[in-house]
Protein backbone atom coordinates (compact mmCIF):
# COMPACT_ATOMS: atom_id res chain seq x y z
CA UNK A 1 0.00 0.00 0.00
CA UNK A 2 1.02 3.26 -0.75
CA UNK A 3 0.47 5.87 2.05
CA UNK A 4 0.71 9.25 -0.31
CA UNK A 5 -1.92 7.36 -2.87
CA UNK A 6 -5.81 8.28 -1.60
CA UNK A 7 -7.97 5.06 -2.31
CA UNK A 8 -11.78 5.02 -3.68
CA UNK A 9 -13.40 2.04 -3.36
CA UNK A 10 -16.82 1.86 -5.85
CA UNK A 11 -19.36 -0.73 -5.96
CA UNK A 12 -21.57 -0.32 -9.27
CA UNK A 13 -24.94 -0.83 -9.72
CA UNK A 14 -27.42 -0.19 -12.62
CA UNK A 15 -28.75 3.29 -11.38
CA UNK A 16 -25.94 4.68 -8.80
CA UNK A 17 -22.35 3.84 -7.23
CA UNK A 18 -21.22 3.56 -4.19
CA UNK A 19 -18.18 5.14 -2.83
CA UNK A 20 -16.20 5.34 0.49
CA UNK A 21 -12.42 6.14 0.50
CA UNK A 22 -9.44 5.53 2.32
CA UNK A 23 -10.31 8.19 5.07
CA UNK A 24 -13.84 6.62 5.75
CA UNK A 25 -15.79 8.90 3.94
CA UNK A 26 -19.12 7.63 2.14
CA UNK A 27 -20.24 8.84 -1.14
CA UNK A 28 -23.20 7.83 -3.23
CA UNK A 29 -23.38 9.36 -7.02
CA UNK A 30 -25.68 8.58 -10.15
CA UNK A 31 -24.28 5.55 -12.82
CA UNK A 32 -24.18 8.90 -15.47
CA UNK A 33 -22.53 11.48 -16.62
CA UNK A 34 -23.98 13.92 -14.85
CA UNK A 35 -22.97 11.34 -11.65
CA UNK A 36 -19.34 11.19 -12.82
CA UNK A 37 -18.57 14.53 -13.23
CA UNK A 38 -19.50 15.14 -9.68
CA UNK A 39 -17.31 12.23 -8.53
CA UNK A 40 -13.99 13.55 -10.00
CA UNK A 41 -14.67 16.30 -8.39
CA UNK A 42 -13.03 14.79 -5.16
CA UNK A 43 -10.33 13.00 -7.16
CA UNK A 44 -6.69 14.84 -7.06
CA UNK A 45 -3.83 13.58 -8.37
CA UNK A 46 -2.90 11.08 -5.87
CA UNK A 47 -6.59 9.35 -5.86
CA UNK A 48 -7.00 5.80 -6.97
CA UNK A 49 -10.26 4.57 -7.90
CA UNK A 50 -11.14 0.56 -7.60
CA UNK A 51 -14.33 -0.75 -8.89
CA UNK A 52 -15.13 -4.88 -9.88
CA UNK A 53 -15.83 -6.40 -13.33
CA UNK A 54 -19.36 -6.17 -13.03
CA UNK A 55 -21.29 -7.11 -16.04
CA UNK A 56 -21.73 -3.85 -18.42
CA UNK A 57 -22.51 -1.53 -15.64
CA UNK A 58 -18.67 -0.58 -14.90
CA UNK A 59 -17.60 0.46 -18.17
CA UNK A 60 -18.65 4.08 -18.84
CA UNK A 61 -17.05 5.02 -15.46
CA UNK A 62 -13.94 3.50 -16.24
CA UNK A 63 -13.52 4.75 -19.39
CA UNK A 64 -14.56 8.31 -17.89
CA UNK A 65 -11.84 8.03 -15.54
CA UNK A 66 -9.28 6.71 -17.38
CA UNK A 67 -9.78 9.44 -20.81
CA UNK A 68 -9.85 12.22 -17.71
CA UNK A 69 -6.28 10.82 -16.67
CA UNK A 70 -7.49 9.47 -13.34
CA UNK A 71 -5.57 5.98 -12.19
CA UNK A 72 -8.56 3.34 -12.35
CA UNK A 73 -8.18 0.11 -11.40
CA UNK A 74 -11.33 -2.73 -13.05
CA UNK A 75 -10.45 -5.90 -10.28
CA UNK A 76 -11.28 -9.72 -10.77
CA UNK A 77 -14.64 -9.69 -8.96
CA UNK A 78 -13.45 -13.85 -7.63
CA UNK A 79 -10.45 -12.09 -5.80
CA UNK A 80 -12.58 -9.05 -4.31
CA UNK A 81 -15.40 -11.66 -3.03
CA UNK A 82 -12.37 -13.74 -1.69
CA UNK A 83 -11.38 -11.00 0.33
CA UNK A 84 -14.59 -9.85 1.89
CA UNK A 85 -15.17 -14.02 2.69
CA UNK A 86 -12.40 -13.95 4.20
CA UNK A 87 -13.41 -10.54 6.35
CA UNK A 88 -16.26 -12.67 7.94
CA UNK A 89 -18.21 -9.91 7.29
CA UNK A 90 -21.57 -10.13 8.01
CA UNK A 91 -23.44 -7.32 6.06
CA UNK A 92 -23.83 -7.05 2.68
CA UNK A 93 -24.98 -3.55 1.46
CA UNK A 94 -23.75 -1.77 -1.24
CA UNK A 95 -22.14 0.42 1.37
CA UNK A 96 -20.08 -1.99 2.70
CA UNK A 97 -19.45 -3.67 -0.57
CA UNK A 98 -17.77 -0.28 -1.67
CA UNK A 99 -15.86 0.33 2.08
CA UNK A 100 -14.27 -3.60 1.64
CA UNK A 101 -13.40 -2.86 -2.10
CA UNK A 102 -11.12 0.18 -0.72
CA UNK A 103 -9.70 -2.07 2.07
CA UNK A 104 -9.06 -4.64 -0.69
CA UNK A 105 -7.05 -1.92 -2.68
CA UNK A 106 -4.72 -0.98 0.25
CA UNK A 107 -3.62 -4.75 0.59
CA UNK A 108 -3.04 -6.11 -3.09
CA UNK A 109 -0.86 -4.75 -5.46
CA UNK A 110 -3.41 -3.14 -8.27
CA UNK A 111 -2.39 -3.40 -12.26
CA UNK A 112 -4.35 0.10 -13.98
CA UNK A 113 -6.81 -0.27 -16.20
CA UNK A 114 -5.74 0.95 -19.44
CA UNK A 115 -8.87 0.10 -21.33
CA UNK A 116 -9.15 -0.91 -25.12
CA UNK A 117 -9.60 1.11 -28.36
CA UNK A 118 -12.84 1.76 -30.08
CA UNK A 119 -12.06 -1.36 -32.82
CA UNK A 120 -11.22 -3.48 -30.07
CA UNK A 121 -14.38 -3.18 -28.03
CA UNK A 122 -16.69 -3.18 -31.06
CA UNK A 123 -14.80 -6.64 -31.77
CA UNK A 124 -15.47 -7.67 -28.03
CA UNK A 125 -19.04 -6.54 -28.41
CA UNK A 126 -19.75 -8.56 -32.06
CA UNK A 127 -18.40 -11.56 -30.34
CA UNK A 128 -21.17 -11.68 -27.89
CA UNK A 129 -24.03 -11.99 -30.14
CA UNK A 130 -21.93 -14.40 -32.51
CA UNK A 131 -22.39 -16.79 -29.13
CA UNK A 132 -26.34 -16.37 -29.22
CA UNK A 133 -26.70 -16.63 -32.73
CA UNK A 134 -24.78 -19.94 -33.13
CA UNK A 135 -26.47 -21.25 -29.82
CA UNK A 136 -29.80 -20.73 -31.68
CA UNK A 137 -28.67 -22.05 -34.89
CA UNK A 138 -27.85 -25.30 -33.70
CA UNK A 139 -31.10 -25.13 -31.32
CA UNK A 140 -33.16 -24.46 -34.85
CA UNK A 141 -31.22 -27.26 -36.54
CA UNK A 142 -32.11 -29.76 -33.56
CA UNK A 143 -35.87 -28.50 -33.76
CA UNK A 144 -36.61 -28.90 -37.67
CA UNK A 145 -34.76 -32.63 -37.02
CA UNK A 146 -37.61 -33.20 -34.73
CA UNK A 147 -40.20 -32.03 -36.22
CA UNK A 148 -38.80 -34.12 -39.54
CA UNK A 149 -38.86 -37.28 -36.78
CA UNK A 150 -42.73 -36.83 -36.62
CA UNK A 151 -43.15 -38.30 -40.32
CA UNK A 152 -45.86 -35.51 -40.73
CA UNK A 153 -44.96 -32.42 -39.34
CA UNK A 154 -46.63 -29.15 -39.69
CA UNK A 155 -45.53 -27.23 -42.95
CA UNK A 156 -46.24 -23.89 -41.25
CA UNK A 157 -44.06 -25.01 -37.92
CA UNK A 158 -41.46 -26.06 -40.52
CA UNK A 159 -41.76 -22.64 -42.56
CA UNK A 160 -41.52 -20.84 -39.49
CA UNK A 161 -38.67 -22.51 -38.29
CA UNK A 162 -36.47 -22.22 -41.84
CA UNK A 163 -37.23 -18.61 -42.04
CA UNK A 164 -35.66 -17.92 -38.95
CA UNK A 165 -32.99 -19.99 -39.34
CA UNK A 166 -32.10 -18.26 -42.54
CA UNK A 167 -32.81 -15.17 -40.68
CA UNK A 168 -30.25 -15.73 -37.84
CA UNK A 169 -27.89 -17.55 -40.17
CA UNK A 170 -27.75 -14.39 -42.44
CA UNK A 171 -27.02 -11.92 -39.23
CA UNK A 172 -24.58 -14.77 -38.18
CA UNK A 173 -23.03 -13.81 -41.58
CA UNK A 174 -22.97 -10.70 -41.36
CA UNK A 175 -21.46 -9.84 -38.09
CA UNK A 176 -18.46 -12.26 -38.74
CA UNK A 177 -17.76 -10.35 -41.97
CA UNK A 178 -17.66 -7.60 -39.83
CA UNK A 179 -15.80 -8.69 -37.12
CA UNK A 180 -13.00 -9.92 -39.69
CA UNK A 181 -13.11 -6.46 -41.18
CA UNK A 182 -11.79 -5.45 -37.97
CA UNK A 183 -9.27 -7.96 -37.22
CA UNK A 184 -7.68 -7.39 -40.62
CA UNK A 185 -7.98 -3.60 -40.46
CA UNK A 186 -6.11 -3.79 -36.97
CA UNK A 187 -3.90 -6.79 -36.72
CA UNK A 188 -3.85 -8.18 -40.16
CA UNK A 189 -0.16 -9.02 -40.11
CA UNK A 190 -0.70 -11.44 -37.00
CA UNK A 191 -4.12 -12.80 -38.46
CA UNK A 192 -2.12 -14.00 -41.43
CA UNK A 193 0.63 -15.58 -39.34
CA UNK A 194 -1.49 -17.32 -37.05
CA UNK A 195 -2.99 -19.12 -39.48
CA UNK A 196 -0.58 -20.73 -40.73
CA UNK A 197 -0.15 -22.88 -37.43
CA UNK A 198 -2.24 -26.32 -38.36
CA UNK A 199 -5.37 -26.89 -36.58
CA UNK A 200 -5.85 -22.73 -36.24
CA UNK A 201 -8.61 -22.34 -39.15
CA UNK A 202 -9.73 -18.42 -40.26
CA UNK A 203 -12.45 -17.99 -37.08
CA UNK A 204 -10.17 -19.58 -34.68
CA UNK A 205 -7.40 -17.28 -35.62
CA UNK A 206 -10.23 -14.15 -35.33
CA UNK A 207 -11.28 -14.93 -31.90
CA UNK A 208 -7.86 -15.68 -30.85
CA UNK A 209 -6.98 -12.17 -32.08
CA UNK A 210 -9.68 -10.33 -30.29
CA UNK A 211 -10.02 -12.54 -26.59
CA UNK A 212 -6.47 -11.83 -26.26
CA UNK A 213 -6.11 -8.47 -27.70
CA UNK A 214 -3.73 -9.20 -30.31
CA UNK A 215 -1.82 -10.92 -27.21
CA UNK A 216 -0.45 -7.91 -26.07
CA UNK A 217 -1.73 -8.30 -22.72
CA UNK A 218 0.13 -11.02 -21.54
CA UNK A 219 4.11 -11.04 -21.28
CA UNK A 220 4.94 -14.80 -21.41
CA UNK A 221 2.69 -18.16 -22.72
CA UNK A 222 2.31 -19.38 -19.55
CA UNK A 223 0.42 -15.82 -18.23
CA UNK A 224 -1.83 -16.46 -21.68
CA UNK A 225 -2.26 -20.16 -20.85
CA UNK A 226 -3.61 -19.06 -17.00
CA UNK A 227 -5.99 -16.65 -18.66
CA UNK A 228 -7.61 -19.52 -20.52
CA UNK A 229 -7.61 -21.53 -17.20
CA UNK A 230 -5.59 -24.09 -18.90
CA UNK A 231 -2.97 -24.47 -15.80
CA UNK A 232 -3.46 -27.34 -13.32
CA UNK A 233 -4.34 -26.90 -9.56
CA UNK A 234 -2.80 -29.53 -7.64
CA UNK A 235 -5.38 -30.74 -4.77
CA UNK A 236 -2.74 -32.44 -1.77
CA UNK A 237 -2.90 -32.21 1.85
CA UNK A 238 -1.20 -34.17 4.34
CA UNK A 239 -1.30 -38.12 3.49
CA UNK A 240 -5.40 -38.36 3.06
CA UNK A 241 -5.64 -35.76 0.54
CA UNK A 242 -4.46 -36.51 -3.02
CA UNK A 243 -6.82 -35.53 -5.49
CA UNK A 244 -6.23 -35.22 -9.13
CA UNK A 245 -4.98 -32.84 -10.97
CA UNK A 246 -7.16 -30.73 -12.82
CA UNK A 247 -7.41 -27.41 -14.78
CA UNK A 248 -8.26 -24.74 -12.40
CA UNK A 249 -10.81 -23.07 -15.48
CA UNK A 250 -10.62 -19.74 -13.40
CA UNK A 251 -10.39 -17.94 -16.61
CA UNK A 252 -11.75 -17.27 -20.40
CA UNK A 253 -14.12 -19.67 -21.32
CA UNK A 254 -15.02 -19.00 -24.43
CA UNK A 255 -10.64 -19.15 -25.23
CA UNK A 256 -10.60 -22.75 -23.28
CA UNK A 257 -13.81 -23.82 -25.36
CA UNK A 258 -12.50 -22.78 -28.70
CA UNK A 259 -9.31 -24.55 -28.19
CA UNK A 260 -10.57 -27.64 -27.23
CA UNK A 261 -12.78 -27.63 -30.56
CA UNK A 262 -9.29 -26.96 -32.21
CA UNK A 263 -7.23 -29.58 -30.54
CA UNK A 264 -9.28 -32.44 -32.29
CA UNK A 265 -7.89 -31.36 -35.85
CA UNK A 266 -4.06 -30.42 -34.33
CA UNK A 267 -4.07 -33.80 -32.87
CA UNK A 268 -3.89 -34.72 -36.79
CA UNK A 269 -2.53 -31.94 -38.69
CA UNK A 270 0.01 -30.72 -36.18
CA UNK A 271 3.13 -32.15 -35.56
CA UNK A 272 4.13 -31.23 -32.13
CA UNK A 273 0.50 -31.46 -31.06
CA UNK A 274 0.38 -35.26 -32.34
CA UNK A 275 3.48 -35.70 -30.53
CA UNK A 276 1.87 -34.53 -27.34
CA UNK A 277 -1.13 -36.41 -27.19
CA UNK A 278 0.27 -39.59 -28.62
CA UNK A 279 2.78 -39.36 -25.68
CA UNK A 280 0.39 -39.33 -23.10
CA UNK A 281 -2.28 -41.77 -24.56
CA UNK A 282 0.67 -44.31 -24.52
CA UNK A 283 1.78 -43.14 -20.81
CA UNK A 284 -2.00 -44.00 -19.85
CA UNK A 285 -2.91 -40.74 -19.44
CA UNK A 286 -6.91 -39.82 -20.65
CA UNK A 287 -7.74 -38.60 -24.13
CA UNK A 288 -9.40 -35.43 -22.49
CA UNK A 289 -6.23 -34.84 -20.57
CA UNK A 290 -4.02 -35.53 -23.72
CA UNK A 291 -6.29 -32.74 -25.30
CA UNK A 292 -6.29 -30.35 -22.89
CA UNK A 293 -2.16 -30.45 -23.45
CA UNK A 294 -2.65 -30.20 -27.20
CA UNK A 295 -4.81 -26.98 -25.95
CA UNK A 296 -2.04 -25.72 -24.44
CA UNK A 297 0.24 -26.44 -27.09
CA UNK A 298 -1.64 -24.40 -29.52
CA UNK A 299 -1.94 -21.83 -27.10
CA UNK A 300 1.74 -21.31 -26.59
CA UNK A 301 2.45 -21.71 -30.75
CA UNK A 302 0.36 -19.08 -30.74
CA UNK A 303 1.68 -16.82 -28.64
CA UNK A 304 5.09 -17.97 -29.98
CA UNK A 305 3.92 -16.59 -33.52
CA UNK A 306 2.45 -13.25 -32.65
CA UNK A 307 5.81 -12.20 -30.29
CA UNK A 308 8.29 -13.47 -32.68
CA UNK A 309 6.86 -12.05 -35.72
CA UNK A 310 7.88 -15.02 -37.52
CA UNK A 311 5.57 -17.63 -39.44
CA UNK A 312 4.71 -21.29 -38.13
CA UNK A 313 7.60 -23.81 -39.01
CA UNK A 314 6.89 -27.13 -38.36
CA UNK A 315 10.51 -28.12 -38.00
CA UNK A 316 11.43 -25.24 -35.88
CA UNK A 317 11.78 -25.19 -32.37
CA UNK A 318 11.21 -21.70 -30.45
CA UNK A 319 12.38 -21.43 -27.07
CA UNK A 320 9.34 -18.96 -27.19
CA UNK A 321 7.02 -22.32 -27.23
CA UNK A 322 8.61 -23.51 -24.28
CA UNK A 323 7.52 -20.80 -21.56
Amino acid sequence: MNKDIKYFGLDISHLVFDVTDSEGNYYQFKNSISGFKKYVKLLDINSHSVMEATGYYHYQLAYYLFENGHKVSVENPLSVKRFIQMRLSKIKTDKSDSKLICDYAQHVELTLWKGSSKEVQECLQITRPLTVYTKQCTMLKNKLHGEAVLGEPSKAVVRSLKRSLKHTEKELENLEARLLHLVKETHKDLFTRIKTIPGIGRKTAIMLIVLTGGFERFSSASELCSYAGLTPVIRQSGSSVKGRPRISKMGNQKLRNLLFMCSFSACKYNKACKAIYERLVAKGKSKKLALIAVCNKLLKQAFAIAKSGLIFDKEYKSTLVKN
